[in-house]
């Protein structure tokens, strides 16, 4: 790890640069005070120029401007060029550098540039003006394009690391909405395994508790039910909490790789690794018909693969249609489970006539089954309509659209 000591919010290592700087400035005044033009007044201004160049970095158009006014004013003293006089490119050096606004360097270069002629007038010796004028411009001119080439490259590391902590902001964003989107999925899943299988299991136990002494084997067909259904349960549990606590999951299998499930995992043949599909439709709905539903099933159309999330969806839709039928519309009552398939949308539709038998106890409702369909729905573009048919009973119907493609992989938070 590496520490950075700081003064006054500044690097220690700048300000060290700075002082040296200023430093040498001082000593080549006061050293050449004695033989110099205008003296100790002379090295004087050079320390004033000294001063100014330790605020070069924090403000640079300031320190150009207090450097570049007394330049003018050892102009005015007809001085002539003078050692300490490089504090002056020093000043355009930072000036370009560090100064917030690049009109300020070009001031600032047309300032020195001009100043430069204008000293080159009080060179004393017996050398041509212009051959002096000549050397100070290119003198101040190299200086300058210095200056700019380490502010482009100064900006250019500026922007990227504005551009990496504007990507590792974004990244934590993604994160945190990740995290929701998976605590929200999660909450769905543990209200179609819980709520579902506890719904059936309350109401086959209570039909175990009565009919207990009245018809024994009746009795131990519904205990079967509620320890098939409670395993059921207990291994869809299983799976959540295993994707939930794998952080590096297994690469899957080359002859499956084209197949994911709805937790973004592939469809091995480890059962704790499987996806819910539309294959296992018929288990539940063996399930059912042991709690007690009498339940019919009818597809029409031609089967159509259906991508992994969307396949999720109608089975959980099924099954929330069919739990509801168990709890308000009793056992025994008749259901009609109804899968459509079209070209380009596919039916869900469950129908039962409410003329089952009164669920002693039922179990009760969170009041999350419709609008935990209408979220999985939604993810699809797709309508859900339930409600009371005026011949009794109740009806649920779910249109989901099919994507083009359909059968296709697809990695979806159902």
């Amino acid at each position: 790890m590496t520490v950075t000591s700081t003064i006054l919010g500044r690097p220690l290592r700048a300000i060290a640069f700075d002082v040296f700087v200023a430093g040498l400035v001082v000593l080549i005044a006061v050293v050449a005070a004695a033989s110099q033009p205008g003296g100790w007044p002379a090295a004087l201004l050079g320390t004033g120029m000294a001063v100014a160049l330790l605020f070069r970095r924090s403000h640079p158009s300031a320190v150009a401007v207090v450097v570049g006014a007394l330049g003018v004013v050892q102009l005015i003293a007809d001085w002539g060029p003078l050692p300490f006089d490089f504090a002056v490119l020093v000043a355009l050096y930072s000036v370009v550098k560090y100064a917030d606004r690049l009109r300020d360097a070009v001031l600032a270069g047309l300032a020195a540039a001009t100043g430069a002629v204008l000293a080159s007038l009080q060179v004393r010796g017996g050398g041509p003006w212009w051959a002096a004028a000549v050397y100070f411009t290119l003198v101040t001119a190299a200086t300058w394009l210095v200056g700019l080439n380490v502010r482009t490259r100064r900006l250019y590391v500026i922007s990227l690391e504005e551009r990496a902590t504007t990507l590792e902001r974004e990244r934590e964003a993604e994160a945190r909405a990740a995290v929701a989107g998976e605590r929200t999925r999660i909450a769905r899943e543990l209200h179609d395994v819980v709520a579902h299988s506890m719904a059936v299991m309350i109401v086959q136990a209570d039909g175990a508790r009565f009919m207990l002494d009245r018809d024994p084997e009746t009795a131990r067909q519904a205990v079967k039910v509620v320890a098939d259904t409670g395993r059921q349960a207990l291994e869809e549990m299983r799976r959540l909490v295993g994707v939930l606590r794998e952080t590096d999951p297994p690469e899957p299998a080359p002859a499956l790789a084209g197949r994911a499930g709805p937790d973004g995992e592939a469809v091995a043949g480890d059962p704790e690794r499987r996806r819910l599909a539309l294959t296992e439709l018929p288990a539940l709905l063996d399930r059912f018909r042991a709690a007690g539903l009498r339940v019919r099933d009818t597809v029409s159309g031609e089967p159509t693969a259906l991508p992994p999330g969307l396949e999720l969806t109608v089975y959980r839709v099924a099954q929330e249609a069919l739990t509801n039928a168990l709890k308000h519309a009793g056992v025994g009552a008749e259901v009609e489970l109804t899968l459509e398939y079209g070209p380009d949308v596919v039916v869900v539709r469950v129908v039962d006539d409410g003329q089952g038998r009164p669920v002693v106890n039922p179990a009760p409702s969170g009041g999350h089954g419709l609008i935990g369909m209408r979220e999985r729905v939604g993810v699809y573009d797709g309508t859900l309509s339930a409600g009371a048919r005026l011949a009794g009973g109740w009806r649920v119907e779910v249109r989901l659209p099919l994507p083009s493609g359909a059968g296709t992989t697809e990695v979806i938070a159902a």
